[in-house]
């Protein structure tokens, strides 16, 4: 799995890095992280606000941080 933080690097950015790692050891996903920060980039996504979350290319999230136990609520569907 791919999981995309897109973002300035600021703190909200952070906090949102931080609970999608924990949802993902959480629920025991293999994933790679990458952080975007090119503002051409995070706009091609379609995000308007940051940070946002990308899994696999898909846009779960943008706007606002959410808890590590909402994140693990994103990405639980994603594991079929």
């Amino acid at each position: 799995m791919n999981i995309k933080i897109l973002g300035s690097g600021c703190a909200n950015c952070i906090n949102l890095e931080k609970a999608a790692k924990q949802a993902a050891s959480d629920l025991g996903i293999d994933a790679t992280f990458e952080k975007v920060t090119d503002y051409a980039d995070i706009a091609s996504y379609g995000i308007m606000r940051t940070p946002g979350l990308v899994v696999d290319e898909q846009v779960l999230l943008s706007g606002r941080v959410p808890t590590a136990a909402q994140v693990k609520e994103l990405l639980a569907p994603l594991l079929g």
